[in-house]
């Protein structure tokens, strides 16, 4: 053994991150991601933008994925489960559950739909996105405050897209939030209000998911060619240490089973 290394020794940690889509500052979201990532020199990690290179989640430990309106093949989708199945942990992030389709013509034009295109996907991630209201703050509160994912944390304000969704299968639901208004701009924004998961953990035999629905971020760019400047740089639940703190947390459970 080469001088100066240690018998003892943390083992390699294979992480992929999923970062791409649309509508949002990926860029920006990337790059946090990876710093924190780089806290840990035992992971290394492999970027992607889609979910096609099924080698590579195959061959990962840990799984993180910051998209939008990004939906794998069957394919991915099958290769995805059976890695939960056996063991694998998958840290998702705000629009990975997103399908998203601008209507152009009926009585819904100009509105946009959560189509159920990717029914084994949303199972897996144990919600869809169908709408949200206007971007304004609101309260998180805690649900399981006994859970170490969040054993400390205490109510908290954010100003972020509060996330309506359609839930699928038994969630142990870790933060939530009350919605008092309909989404807008959304096929399905009625039904908005009420009480919505924003942090959530669903079992997948040997392994599980997750979910935490914060983290919107967009630049001036990122709506393009819908429109060509956005007023404002939003960084949202991103100016929060509490939410570098759920994303610190998250990125533990991740390596959990991997310290046994």
């Amino acid at each position: 053994m080469s001088e100066g290394i240690s018998e003892a020794h943390p083992r390699r940690i294979n992480c992929v991150l999923i970062c791409g889509g649309v509508w949002h500052d990926m860029d920006f979201a990337r790059l946090e991601l990876l710093k924190l990532l780089g806290e840990d020199p035992a992971i290394r990690t492999r970027v992607f933008e889609d979910y096609e290179n099924i080698a590579a989640i195959e061959a990962a430990d840990i799984l993180i994925t910051y998209t939008c309106d990004v939906t794998p093949s069957l394919a991915a989708q099958e290769a995805l489960k059976g890695w939960l199945e056996r063991g694998g942990r998958w840290y998702a992030l705000h629009g990975t559950n997103s399908v998203l389709r601008l209507l152009s013509d009926g009585p819904n034009a100009g509105l946009w739909d959560a189509p159920r295109w990717a029914p084994l996907f949303m199972d897996l991630l144990g919600s869809q996105f169908i709408s949200h209201p206007p971007i304004a703050p609101y309260l998180v509160e805690v649900a399981d405050p006994r859970h170490p994912l969040v054993a400390g944390v205490e109510p908290f304000e954010t100003t972020d897209e509060l996330y309506h969704l359609e839930t699928h299968g038994d969630l142990h639901v870790l933060l939530d939030t009350a919605c008092t208004e309909p989404g807008t701009g959304f096929v399905e924004a009625d039904g908005a209000p009420g009480r919505h998961p924003v942090f959530y953990i669903k079992d997948h035999g040997r392994g599980a998911v997750l979910y935490l629905t914060l983290g919107h971020c967009r630049g001036h760019y990122d709506l393009q060619p819908m429109l060509d400047w956005w007023p404002s740089v939003d960084r949202c639940a991103w100016d929060l240490p509490v939410f570098y703190d759920l994303l610190r947390r998250g990125l533990g459970w991740l390596k959990e089973p991997l310290a046994a």
